[in-house]
């Protein structure tokens, strides 16, 4: 059972801020009564509008006096932060106890996942092998506390975003990224988006519970949703050290993240905040979020003034642009000819979430990116200037609005949520994310 489940239509600060002191006063209890060194790992800036940032500054105060504190943003593969994002993110926290992940060079083998055993929780979809590599840092030191700090929010790999996707991707090395990502793809992003229990998640459960038993942590889970003025607020903080933890944080997620729509939309307007979305491997989750309740036939705009580039790292760039957005049947007759697309596996499975399958058109409005650039990755390309003089996005209301003859479906922040039809949903495969 978690040890703190707090809901409210807004939780202010200074109720989060005593929450977060009654969460380190359990830890005190349940995990070790005098820590030493203290080990916080909170999501990258491409979670900035979660609140996460602040909330490991505050603990970090807190710690601080007391403890060696010790912060490890969970990159994943993203691009490290410079100290100016750390700043960003993390406020006063000194740069030089914030590390930067590095996932192909800074992680360790700890074990192993069976090809049978992927084949059982994907029902046979997939059937290699996880390997569990994960950071040098985290699994090496010696640590009396190591705090997740996250957002719980519907996502493409795993449901929902957190919990232990802080170690299995946000720490974890090439292979298992890899790995990981392409079997969650094999499956079928919307199988997966807004399911509890998705084939990755239960893998990554097993993984947890088989390898990181030992390690003295536990979860803070936060779940944001508008308030009546439309801000984001948050409406769920969750601490526990086990997986009801997560459950809670995300079947509060899946009540107030998850708009349910009677028909799909013929015109989505998105926008991506440009301090926090720089490449379409994070802006992407427009794509992600809106791809169930699109129509067929439809479009979706998205507004991104950050973005100037497609993957995170230049091979990764390169690789996006040199295949491009071209639907799943392409992609796998792809990747069983091309080396590069096999060793690449994470972002193969990048394609095949970011396509949309030929049903509906894609627009991006670029801050960086040429024309040249979009439409080479298979993307339509809208002038960003043009785009915000005719979709004034701060006049714009979420959810419907006419703009002289034209329909449109705004959305502020993607990121923060799914969009899909009643049809989308129950028209799911069974067999996955069982609850």
């Amino acid at each position: 059972m978690p040890w703190i489940s707090y809901t409210a239509p807004s939780i202010p600060r200074s109720k989060v801020e005593d929450l977060l002191r009654q969460s380190l006063q359990q830890a005190a209890q349940q995990i070790c009564l005098n820590p030493r060194r203290v080990l916080l790992l909170p999501p990258d800036i491409t979670r900035m509008h979660s609140g996460a940032g602040w909330i490991t500054e505050y603990l970090y105060h807190l710690l601080k006096d007391s403890c060696d504190v010790h912060i490890i943003p969970t990159l994943g593969q993203h691009e490290p932060h410079t100290p100016e994002q750390n700043r960003l993110m993390f406020g006063s926290i000194p740069n030089e106890r914030i590390h930067a992940h590095d996932w192909r060079g800074g992680c360790v083998k700890v074990g192993e996942l069976s090809g049978d055993t992927i084949k059982q929780v994907t029902s046979g979809v997939a059937d290699w092998p996880f390997p569990i590599v994960l950071n040098r840092m985290l699994m090496e030191e010696k640590w009396d506390l190591v705090i997740n700090v996250g957002h719980v929010v519907p996502h493409e790999v795993l449901g929902f975003a957190n919990h232990n996707k802080n170690y299995f991707i946000g720490l974890g090395g090439k292979d298992l990224i890899c790995a990981a990502h392409m079997a969650a793809a094999c499956c079928g992003i919307e199988n997966n988006l807004g399911n509890l229990l998705t084939p990755v998640r239960q893998a990554f459960n097993q993984a947890e519970e088989q390898f990181l038993g030992r390690l003295p942590d536990f979860y803070i889970q936060v779940v944001l949703a508008r308030d009546k003025t439309g801000q984001l607020v948050h409406t769920g903080f969750h601490a526990g050290d086990d997986l009801d933890t997560y459950l809670a944080a995300a079947r509060q997620a899946r009540e107030q993240n998850i708009t349910i729509l009677d028909e799909p939309l013929r015109k989505v307007v998105c926008v991506m905040q440009g301090d926090e979305f720089f490449s379409t491997w994070v802006a992407n989750k427009a794509i992600y979020r809106t791809r169930m309740a699109l129509a067929d036939g439809g479009e979706l705009v998205i507004i991104a003034p950050g973005l100037k580039r497609f993957g995170e790292q230049p091979e990764v760039d390169a690789f996006i642009r040199k295949y491009g957005y071209c639907g799943t049947p392409k992609v796998m007759e792809l990747y069983k000819q091309n080396a590069d697309m096999q060793d690449l596996a994470h972002a193969t499975a990048h394609l095949l979430h970011g396509s949309s399958e030929g049903r509906f058109k894609i627009t991006y409005a670029p801050g960086h990116l040429t024309q040249a650039d979009i439409e080479q990755v298979n993307f339509q390309f809208a002038d960003l200037k043009e785009a915000l003089r005719y979709y004034p996005i701060d006049k714009l209301q979420e959810g419907f609005n006419q703009l002289g003859r034209e329909r449109i479906y705004f959305i502020p922040t993607p990121s923060a949520g799914l969009w899909a039809t009643k049809e989308k949903l129950l028209g799911r495969k069974t067999g996955f994310g069982k609850e």
